[in-house]
């Protein structure tokens, strides 16, 4: 397969199915981008507008994949207020199987093949020993920016289905799905939430055609006057009978309303009915980015894992 080659949407369910696989194996090898739903979200608004700029390639033992490299190289996005938005190193999204360890240093020649003369970053797992000494040994060391109280690292977090809170709106919201409200409400929503934004109505396109999305788990609050308020998409992995929360945004205008605990509880009591055990989600780690950490904690999150930023230089090789 040509490393150039876009990732198509059947690349796309073999690397959901390798997360699969890696959660029951050791789920905090997981890192917060190689999740079962991270990876639909970022496939599905961005191959259409970007995948040119993202190559990669897979790997293969007896039929199965065992490990997969997807690497974003510089490039410029329009956002939504008509500003861009220049990437201008390299960020590479990777999973290797625990019993195929040793292809991280397959993973990493790549890499550095692929994006050579670029700042490179990566965020492997904190709880992948074997793969940090891996990249060490390969020039990457701790990227400076995810220092300190502004720094910019993941945490993933968890919990069960067990003993959930009755979701309660303010007099005049209701929750609305995807499905019911349409494609424009839902694009517009994830505009307000995250303005300026690079998502659009072709990107929600490519988002709907993963097979994993569902409309009827894509969940909206409509305030009294219309506003999609909050909305978020909820991932339904059924072999591990997990859902997951990618993404989750409320519009400045309704935020401190309580809308998001609210959506997340309604979400939770939707993920039991159709299945789940357990819900995770993603947010920034860092002392300094509070919000949905305490958000998320309020409706019984925990971290679960975290990943480590890493980068390797222009002149490091």
């Amino acid at each position: 397969m040509p490393d150039a080659e876009l990732v198509t949407a059947a690349d796309l369910e073999l690397m959901q199915g390798l997360a699969q696989r890696v959660t029951v194996a050791r789920p905090d090898l997981v890192n917060s981008d190689a999740t079962f739903g991270e990876l639909a979200w970022n496939w599905g608004k961005g191959h259409a507008a970007d995948g040119a700029s993202r190559p990669h390639r897979l790997w293969f033992s007896g039929g199965d994949l065992v490990a997969w490299s997807w690497a974003w190289l510089p490039h410029r996005a329009r956002r939504s207020d008509g500003s861009v938005k220049d990437a201008t190193g390299a960020y590479l999204v990777y999973q290797v199987h625990p019993d195929h360890a040793g292809l991280v240093d397959e993973v990493i020649d790549w890499y550095d093949a692929t994006a050579a003369g670029i700042e490179r970053t990566v965020m492997p797992s904190a709880a992948d020993e074997f793969a940090l000494k891996r990249w060490a040994a390969h020039a990457y060391e701790t990227d400076p920016a995810s220092l300190g109280d502004a720094g910019s690292w993941t945490q993933l977090n968890q919990r069960d289905l067990t003993d959930l809170e009755l979701p309660v709106l303010p007099d005049g919201f209701r929750f609305r799905t995807a499905d019911e409200a349409g494609p424009k409400a839902a694009v517009q929503a994830h505009l307000d939430a995250w303005a300026p934004s690079t998502y659009t109505a072709e990107g929600y396109q490519g988002v709907r055609q993963t097979a994993a999305y569902r409309g009827d788990l894509h969940i909206l609050v409509e305030a009294p006057d219309g506003t999609m308020a909050s909305s978020t998409i909820m991932w339904l992995d059924e072999a591990n009978k997990t859902v997951e929360f990618e993404p989750v945004g409320t519009h400045p205008e309704y935020r401190r309303l309580g809308l998001g605990r609210a959506m997340l509880l309604h979400g939770m009591h939707l993920a039991r009915e159709a299945g789940a055990t357990r819900v995770m989600v993603a947010c920034l780690g860092a002392p300094g980015h509070p919000q949905a950490r305490g958000l998320y904690y309020g409706v019984g999150f925990r971290e679960f894992s975290r990943d480590v930023p890493l980068i390797k230089t222009r002149t490091a090789g």
